[in-house]
C-alpha cells in the first residue's frame, strides 16, 4: 500500500492529497503530529517534513509537486497538465511563499510591519487576478495543475486577515478561491478522520490525555503498528479500555468548516 505522511493544514500536503485523490491511487494517509513525528516518516525522509509519499514499491517522494506529478502519471483523466502552469507555480513556491510566511508570522520578522509583507504578496495576487480576468482558471478554461498547486497557498494568505481579503480589489481571485474551496476535490481531502483506527484505539486506552495522540503519531506507519496495537489492547487493564468509548465518540464528532477553516 502506498503511504502518505501528511499534515492536514499544510498547503504542500493539501495539494499532494488532492492530486492523489483525483488520480484515484489507493493511499493510506498518516496524519503527522509535528511534536511527535512518526518513526516511519523519519526513516523514509530524515528531514521530517511533510508531505512524504512512500510508494508500494519502496520509492520515496519528498516534494509535494513531485508527488502531484507522480499521481498524474498514474491517472490524469481531465488532463491537468494541459496549459502553461510552470511559471505560476514557480513564483508561488518561491517569492509568494516567502511573502506569505512573513505576512502570516510578521512577529518573527520585525524589520517591517505586517502590511509591508502583505503588499509584497499582493504583487502575486494581482498577477492571478489579471490571469482570471481572461479565463476562469489559471491555465485555461478548465481546472489544471496550476489551480490545485496554488489554491492552498492563496487560501492561507486569505486566512491571515479575512476581513481585509473580503474587501481587497481582487474579485475574480476571490470568486475563484470560493469556487475551489466549495469543490468536492478540496472538501474531500480536508475531512477530519472520524473513527480511531486500531493503533489510535490502543493509544487512547493505554495513555492519558494528550500522550495518546503523541504515542499514536510516533507509531503510525511502523511495520509493527497493528501487532503492537493488539498487544497493547490485550495487555491494558479493562478499566483503562472502558474510557475509549467516550473518547471515540469525541473523535467522531464532525467539525463544521467555514470557507477558510483551518
Amino acid at each position: 500500500m502506498t503511504l502518505l505522511y501528511s499534515f492536514r493544514r499544510c498547503p504542500y500536503a493539501m495539494r499532494a492529497r488532492m492530486a492523489l485523490h483525483y488520480s484515484g491511487v489507493p493511499v493510506s494517509i498518516v496524519e503527522v503530529s509535528l511534536k511527535a513525528k512518526p518513526a516511519g516518516l523519519l526513516a523514509a525522509s530524515p528531514k521530517g517534513t511533510v508531505p512524504v509519499l512512500v510508494c508500494s514499491d519502496g520509492r520515496v517522494i519528498e516534494q509535494s509537486l513531485d508527488i502531484m506529478h507522480w499521481a498524474l502519471d498514474q491517472h490524469d483523466p481531465d488532463h491537468w497538465r494541459q496549459g502553461v502552469s510552470g511559471p505560476l507555480i514557480e513564483e508561488n513556491d518561491t517569492r509568494f511563499k516567502a511573502s506569505l510566511d512573513r505576512y502570516k508570522y510578521a512577529n518573527r520578522y520585525p524589520e517591517y510591519p505586517m502590511e509591508h509583507y502583505r503588499a509584497m504578496g499582493e504583487t502575486f495576487l494581482q498577477r492571478l487576478e489579471d490571469v482570471l480576468e481572461q479565463t476562469p482558471y489559471l491555465a485555461g478554461p478548465n481546472l489544471s495543475l496550476a489551480d490545485v498547486a496554488l489554491a492552498p497557498f492563496v487560501r492561507q494568505f486569505a486566512h491571515v486577515d479575512r476581513d481585509w481579503f473580503e474587501q481587497a480589489p481582487y474579485p475574480r481571485l476571490r470568486a475563484w478561491l470560493e469556487r475551489f474551496l466549495a469543490s468536492e476535490l478540496f472538501t474531500s481531502i480536508m475531512t477530519k478522520s472520524g473513527t480511531p483506527n486500531l493503533l489510535e484505539r490502543a493509544c487512547l486506552a493505554a495513555f492519558p490525555g494528550s500522550k495518546a495522540r503523541e504515542a499514536s503519531s510516533l507509531l503510525q506507519g511502523a511495520p509493527v503498528s497493528q501487532s503492537l496495537a493488539r498487544t497493547m489492547l490485550c495487555s491494558t487493564p479493562s478499566r483503562r479500555i472502558q474510557p475509549w468509548n467516550s473518547a471515540a465518540a469525541r473523535c467522531s464528532s464532525t467539525v463544521k468548516n467555514n470557507r477558510y477553516a483551518k
